[in-house]
């Protein structure tokens, strides 16, 4: 297994998404279940593991997540790269506002909550239409002198917005949904961050399960489960969309792989710069994602499986740029 970098932070080639142990994908497992799933994503390899502020539900209150991701890590704290995000809600930034300060305020809860003294990686979950990204990037910029942050980054951002950012206080990291479903991010995004020596963090790469195949017009989701508004999962867009998925079959059985397999080393193969974070909350799955970097496509086969996918219309969509304002007040709230 090579390690990645997302600028100066090195880590495994695929991270572990946490959100689903809090919410987001129907009923969440026992807390044991959920730190025995992170102790042996660590055991298997896996150095990254994202959480966020605003993880959870009214049953699992904001900051759930990083609670139990923050316990479950203590052990091995000092050998993994942790990231979490900031969420600015409207109401703070309103008037009068003094950005440091809001902005240390999180910081230190979310800390506390995950008990260190430091973030590796400290994202803007969206940005705020009353914020000026360039503030925040000044703002992560004193932190990372004082030693708070060691690298920060922005989610669901245009390439216009992330180089206003990144001219200030340079970025780690992007993160950013991403699939062989969801490409947009190979126009603008991606070039500008190998340009630039960004990391991309995709989230959703196996589009919400989407590229396992196991998701059929049968499948129920139930509760707070996001899948139920996810665009490639209707009922419509999951029959239109079957030529993707049979394309992944003909290579997951040349390759004895399974199909999200060959999706995550698909993308492995394609950026040098990507470090997928697949957000099950089954152990098998995650250590069967975890894996994918243990699959290797040959320059044959990638160009192959390419022209591929090239020829398959999507059908379904949610896109790369959402605002704090525009996706927390709609029923994409956290689709991660």
């Amino acid at each position: 297994m090579e390690r990645r970098k997302l600028r100066d932070l090195e880590v495994s080639p695929i991270g572990m998404g946490c959100m689903g142990f809090s919410h987001g994908y129907g009923k969440v497992p026992e807390r044991t279940y959920s730190m025995e799933a992170i102790h042996k994503a660590f055991a298997f390899g896996c150095t990254f593991f994202d959480t966020a502020e605003s993880y959870g539900t009214e049953m699992f209150y904001p900051g759930h997540n990083e609670e139990l991701v923050g316990e479950a890590i203590r052990p091995f704290r000092k050998d993994v790269v942790l990231a979490t995000k900031l969420h600015l809600n409207v109401e703070e930034v309103s008037k009068g506002y003094n950005l440091y300060d809001i902005m240390l305020r999180h910081l230190k809860a979310s800390m506390k909550r995950l008990n260190t003294d430091y973030i590796d990686l400290y994202y803007l979950h969206r940005v705020n239409e009353l914020v000026p990204v360039e503030d925040i990037a000044e703002v992560m910029g004193r932190f990372i002198k004082e030693g708070f942050v060691r690298g920060w980054g922005l989610s669901q951002v245009s390439v216009e917005t992330l180089d206003r950012a990144n001219t200030v206080t340079p970025v780690s990291a992007v993160q950013s949904i991403y699939s062989m479903v969801e490409r947009a991010l190979e126009k603008d995004i991606f070039p500008y961050c190998l340009e630039h020596n960004i990391g991309v963090v995709p989230f959703s790469p196996i589009a919400s399960g989407f590229l396992s195949g196991k998701v059929t017009a049968e499948t129920k989701f139930e509760g707070d489960d996001v899948r139920k508004f996810v665009p490639q999962l209707a009922e419509e867009n999951l029959k239109a969309n079957q030529p993707i998925i049979d394309v992944l079959s003909r290579f997951s059985e040349e390759k004895q792989a399974a199909n999200a397999q060959i999706s995550l080393a698909w993308m492995l193969h394609k950026y040098p710069n990507a470090v997928p974070i697949p957000g099950s909350k089954n152990q098998e799955r995650i250590l069967e994602n975890l894996g994918s970097w243990n699959v290797q496509l040959s320059g044959d086969e990638f160009q192959t499986l390419e022209t591929a996918l090239n020829q398959c219309k999507v059908y379904g969509h949610r896109g790369y740029v959402e605002s704090e304002q525009a996706s927390f007040s709609a029923n994409w709230r956290e689709n991660k």
